[in-house]
């Protein structure tokens, strides 16, 4: 397993090894002490989610409020995704940027994102699926969003077929509004909150 920083600081692409023979296929799509050594902190699993999605499907870009923040380990094991990381903590170096990982059935490329940090996933294939494993569990009152429209982000979202979003997502704010609405974290309350391990 090689655990790879991202273009944006706390986010990881995480390539396992893949054993094919005739009876199909084995991998470990998640090893707690590799992460945790990349990382220098340990993901507790609070919740797992799963979806599932037809192509053009986009999900995000979510965040939850710090604290306690949510973060993520998100695979694939059906069909192909795009796993985009946002950086949405103010006054980071990398703020309103992203980078993108192809997850998909084959490589089974891994994407971890710590807390405070955007997420959006745009299904490639009919019937996605894409698995979570979450550092807290769903909070109503604490997941906020950010459009996946903004053009701002420019985010990687394929005209072909046509976008499918949820009214949430649709409703969401731009970066801008975000901030001035005060629902984003800063780069430092994250830093602080990382740190405490």
């Amino acid at each position: 397993m090689k655990v790879r920083e991202l273009a944006i600081p706390d986010a990881y692409e995480i390539s396992t090894d893949v054993f094919p023979d005739d009876r199909g296929l084995f991998l470990n799509p998640f090893r707690a002490d590799v992460l945790a050594e990349a990382t220098g902190h340990r993901l507790s699993v609070a919740q797992t989610n799963h979806s599932a999605s037809r192509k053009g499907v986009v999900r995000g870009v979510h965040f939850a409020l710090l604290p306690p923040g949510q973060a993520k380990y998100v695979y694939c094991p059906r069909g192909a995704a795009l796993d985009v990381v946002v950086d949405i903590r103010v006054g980071s170096p990398t703020f309103g940027q992203h980078d993108v990982v192809r997850i998909d059935d084959r490589d089974f490329r891994a994407v971890y994102l710590a807390e405070g940090l955007g997420h959006m996933v745009v299904a490639l294939e009919h019937d996605t699926v894409v698995s979570y494993l979450c550092s807290t569990g769903y909070d109503p009152a604490r997941e906020k969003g950010v459009t996946p429209t903004d053009p701002a982000l420019g985010l990687p979202i394929p005209a072909d077929p046509t976008p499918l979003l949820s009214p949430r997502d649709l409703a969401a704010p731009t970066l801008a509004e975000a901030v001035d609405q005060g629902l984003l974290p800063t780069y430092e309350e994250c830093r602080a909150f990382y740190a405490r391990g």
